[in-house]
């Protein structure tokens, strides 16, 4: 069976580290494509890291499938064109990039309330990204829409999200009263379950936290 290429962009984050290792230790994953500012700290026969410049990418090598797992927040970015320029311009220039690479299916790491008519900056990005991404010719694309994430930020060298810490606290005290689709998710069930959807993926579909603890 031949097996796939992956192209990853964002594989230094909270959940594009867990979406390497798994693409890594996917048996049906022959060749992974890393885009970003700085290599991922690890090294795999499987591995190919490429530092880009976003607004300037390079032709991509062939692939079968992208995952877009570029983000930040307006705090680190510094401002909302920064902002902007990461989880929209980026996102979208590595999609088109990885089309004309050949890939046909897509993995998009977006957030709860992604919406391009909300009044708050951060959600109509995230939406506006999502709008953009679903009129790509893609034949399968799988967008994530998890709550507050929860891991080891400080292990990977990032600032820590407060509001997550606070949500994860008060996750583990009264997670049984919250509804299942606003309840802290880790970064990793987030990846697994794009992991196990994108290979296969037809049309465009989306996972909300709640969907993505049980696949």
């Amino acid at each position: 069976m031949k097996k796939r290429t992956v192209i990853l962009a964002g594989a230094t984050g909270l959940v594009g580290q867990s979406l390497l290792s798994g693409l890594l230790a996917d048996d049906t994953v022959g060749r992974v494509h890393s885009l970003g500012r700085r290599a991922p700290p690890v090294t795999h026969p499987k591995l190919t890291a490429h530092l880009v410049d976003f607004s300037h990418l390079p032709t991509l090598p062939h692939a079968d499938e992208v995952y877009l797992a570029l983000g930040t927040t307006i705090k680190v970015a510094g401002s909302q064109a920064a902002f902007r320029a990461v989880d929209f311009d980026a996102n979208l220039a590595v999609a088109r990039a990885a089309l004309a690479a050949g890939a046909t299916r897509a993995g998009l790491v977006s957030a709860m309330g992604a919406n391009a008519g909300s009044s708050v900056f951060y959600n109509k990005v995230k939406g506006e990204t999502e709008d953009a991404l679903r009129l790509m010719p893609f034949a399968g694309m799988v967008i994530a829409r998890p709550s507050l994430l929860t891991g080891n930020r400080d292990a990977l060298g990032q600032p820590v999200r407060r509001g997550e810490e606070w949500g994860a606290a008060i996750g583990r005290l009264l997670g049984w009263l919250i509804p299942r689709h606003y309840r802290p998710i880790p970064a990793a069930v987030v990846a697994q379950a794009l992991l196990a959807s994108v290979p296969d993926a037809t049309g465009a579909t989306v996972l909300m936290s709640g969907t993505m603890r049980r696949t």
